[in-house]
């Protein structure tokens, strides 16, 4: 693709330029920042999981009781992933994910010095709400500076960030809490965003297709233009269109416009069963295995296990999707999750090889929640992208609620731990089935690279 054709006179394309760009040091930076800002966003969503034994000892309260908690974080989700994923839409997706990212970091530091469950409950609802925000925005950015060959991989390797986090967020716990308490791996994941948010304040770029649909600051959108391909020559005083409409209205009606509604259904059923099957498991999958005799420290490594497992996953998955597309691989990575998520609670498995289960689940159920990020960042219009991944995430969001304190509930039930590991292989069956009729709706090819 020349220069010249993305140019037209005064006119330049900046979807043609940035569909048939190389990476370049904007690519690397825009592609780096929101890699750590989702590694910041998984270790804050996973640190409750990895702390709640801790807690549950020092404050004597029985297990089950932290299950609203759960739910609360996940509700906090839910509204900024819904609410202020569509202000992004709106305004940009730059200045929604620094100001989640510093609210995230003080929130978090604010909840090492909760002494309560009630203001525990407030705190991770409150950081929720800035959590939500960072996942939809951060997809879509990433996406919105990807080639379209590229695009969607992107998507699925920055999603590695939020799978390492939550991981990350595992070997921390098990250093700090036996030497300086619970808190002290609140007060780490509080600093990382607040860190992490300055940076973005002065070297995060805004999504260049965004600019140019809303027609924002044309000098800024000029130079960072010329950082993407410098023989453009972009001036302030260009026009830079788009090939996609800019539609008016509220945007995530338009989630079931131009026959988007069945893919946008069958979306939101994958998120909410699969977010369902993931926070049940990091939430309860530490705390169950501390009651059936194992240290608490093994209780976190067979958390951080599945957390490992999906961040290696999440890598070998979008190297999948690559080659043969959404559809098809996730259709499989389903079942497989099934499987390997029904195997876990079985009483004659052995230590070593619930290691190896719980590693399969984590490739198959935390791997490919970014594969369903990128699914829907792949599919959706820039007008629309930051609203179409959000919903999906905060309609996940739902399950995200629900599935924990359906676990607590077994829990407090005594329910056996082969039966409450029955019980969480249904959603990813659920998910297999809907995966599997999406082919008639949108076909096999999304997401390959060729």
């Amino acid at each position: 693709m020349s220069t010249a054709a993305a140019r037209l006179g005064n006119t330049i394309d900046v979807t043609e330029i940035i569909d048939h760009s190389p990476f370049t040091p904007l690519h690397w930076r825009s592609f780096t920042l929101c890699m750590a800002c989702l590694v910041m966003d998984g270790f804050d969503v996973q640190v409750l999981g990895y702390t709640a034994p801790s807690i549950v000892r020092e404050w004597g309260v029985p297990a089950a009781t932290l299950g609203p908690v759960f739910a609360a974080a996940n509700f906090g989700v839910l509204l900024g992933a819904l609410f202020i994923s569509m202000l992004a839409d709106r305004i940009g997706r730059r200045p929604v994910i620094v100001a989640a990212a510093l609210f995230v970091g003080v929130m978090t530091m604010l909840t090492g010095r909760v002494t309560s469950v009630p203001e525990l409950l407030l705190m991770r609802f409150l950081t929720g709400i800035g959590l939500g925000t960072i996942v939809s925005n951060a997809s879509s950015l990433v996406g919105e500076y990807g080639s379209k060959r590229m695009r969607a991989t992107l998507i699925m390797y920055s999603g590695v960030g939020f799978t390492g986090g939550a991981a990350f967020g595992g070997f921390v716990a098990t250093a700090l809490i036996p030497a300086y308490g619970w808190q002290s791996v609140f007060y780490f994941g509080g600093a990382i965003p607040l860190v992490i948010g300055l940076i973005m304040l002065v070297a995060l770029p805004e999504s260049l297709q965004f600019m140019a649909l809303r027609g924002k600051n044309p000098a800024r959108l000029a130079a960072w233009l010329n950082q993407v391909d410098p023989s453009v020559q972009a001036t302030p005083n260009d026009t830079f269109v788009v090939r996609e409409e800019n539609k008016a209205g509220v945007p995530i009606r338009h989630l079931f416009r131009e026959r988007r509604a069945v893919a946008t259904i069958v979306f939101w059923v994958v998120n909410f069963m699969n977010l369902l099957n993931l926070y049940s498991l990091a939430s309860w999958l530490p705390t169950v295995v501390s009651g059936a005799g194992y240290s608490a420290q093994t209780a976190v490594l067979v958390g951080t296990v599945l957390q490992v497992g999906g961040t290696l996953g999440t890598v070998g998955l979008a190297w999948l999707v690559a080659r043969a597309g959404f559809v098809r691989i996730l259709s499989v990575t389903f079942v497989i999750a099934s499987i390997s998520v029904a195997l876990i609670g079985q009483p004659s498995v052995s230590l070593a090889l619930l290691y190896v289960i719980v590693f399969v689940a984590g490739w198959c159920v935390v791997g490919s929640q970014p594969g369903l990020n990128a699914l829907s960042g792949a599919y959706y219009p820039t007008y629309i992208r930051s609203t179409g991944i959000g919903a999906g995430l905060g309609v996940g969001r739902i399950g995200a609620i629900v599935g924990p304190v359906i676990g607590g509930m077994f829990i407090a039930a005594h329910w056996s731990t082969r039966d409450i590991f029955l019980a969480a292989a249904i959603p990813a069956a659920i998910s297999a089935v809907a995966m599997f009729s999406l082919r008639f709706v949108v076909g096999t090819k999304l997401g390959r690279a060729n």
